[in-house]
């Protein structure tokens, strides 16, 4: 954080599981980068997770793991803030706040709360409901500049985006109007078992997710199940998801182009493909994998590093939670 003329990014994640291939290749591997152009600000969104039920000891866990996982893959607390929001007491304060400024209607029309409403129907909380709302406090409080987002977070973007104007035009300029931002080289993972849909760690078939922390012949074993075509050629083309996603695996942690995979494999089957994507991934993540072992096994150094980033989360969060609170009218 110690360029204040950079750009502020802010993006949190959810260690609602451990962290997949995905949100790796799709996200953090990105953050990384990003490290090096903004002022990045990362959290894990720990108060989201609860939304569903959560089993205490695992949730703990994961939280721990999550930390580990994503320091491993190469975010550094002397250049970003890297916190645990539950940490820092502003975010749920603020979340309540907003939701007094968000309308019922836009809540409604949000596409993941029915998507989750129609998977968990016996939770349908009120916290699945006003999560946008939470989420958009995430953002404000931190007065970003963009938030790096997919296809799939854009709706959430564009209501924090509305609440945010909405609390400027009652009150003035209190909350910087933030911007999407799309990395350039975000990859968009895909099921192993299913190429239609997200890669996602909470996929109810095993085999359709990689995690970060799977063993090397577990993920070997994935994609040598993964779900293809009865073509037998390597070729990017439509009506070919599953093709197509081992294809963009392949390109993303190799480098090479559509173009490039498709000569490399001219005359080969998909067996030798699906041998040469698990092998790579195997080699992309294997120092990931080294050094969370190293990570998880200080559990004091962890500590260390995000006790450190939420003192600073919220003392920043703070300044912008007590602007929005004058303005309101309470008393401080």
């Amino acid at each position: 954080m110690e360029n204040e003329k950079k750009k502020i990014a802010l993006s949190l994640i959810q260690p609602s599981g451990t962290i997949t291939l995905g949100n790796y290749l799709g996200a953090i591997r990105n953050w990384v980068t990003m490290q090096e152009e903004f002022n990045c600000i990362f959290a894990l969104a720990d108060l989201h997770t609860i939304t569903v039920r959560q089993e205490p000891a695992k949730m703990r866990k994961n939280i721990l793991d999550a930390y580990a996982s994503i320091l491993a893959c190469g975010i550094d607390v002397e250049k970003s803030l890297f916190f645990i929001q539950s940490h820092v007491s502003s975010h749920a304060e603020l979340a309540w706040l907003l939701n007094c400024y968000t309308q019922f209607g836009e809540l409604s029309r949000m596409t993941q709360f029915k998507d989750k409403s129609a998977k968990h129907a016996d939770n349908i909380n009120a916290g699945l409901f006003t999560y946008p709302s939470l989420m958009a406090a995430d953002i404000l409080l931190y007065q970003a500049d963009c938030v790096p987002v997919g296809a799939d977070q854009l709706q959430h973007l564009e209501l924090t985006r509305d609440i945010a104007n909405r609390f400027n035009g009652l009150y003035g300029n209190v909350f910087k109007v933030p911007e999407a931002y799309i990395p350039k080289n975000g990859a968009r993972v895909m099921s192993l078992q299913d190429p239609t849909r997200k890669m996602s760690k909470s996929d109810e078939n095993a085999n359709g997710c990689v995690h970060l922390l799977d063993p090397p012949e577990v993920i070997m074993k994935k994609f040598k199940r993964a779900i293809t075509d009865s073509e037998a050629c390597v070729r990017y083309a439509e009506g070919k998801d599953g093709i197509n996603n081992l294809m963009d695996i392949y390109g993303a942690v190799t480098g090479l182009t559509h173009e490039q995979i498709e000569k490399d494999f001219e005359g080969k089957g998909y067996g030798d493909f699906k041998v040469a994507v698990g092998e790579a991934v195997v080699e992309t993540l294997r120092p990931i994998k080294a050094e969370y072992e190293k990570l998880i096994a200080d559990k004091a150094y962890l500590e260390e590093c995000y006790r450190k980033s939420d003192d600073i989360a919220q003392k920043i969060s703070q300044r912008t939670l007590t602007k929005a609170k004058k303005k309101i009218g309470f008393v401080l």
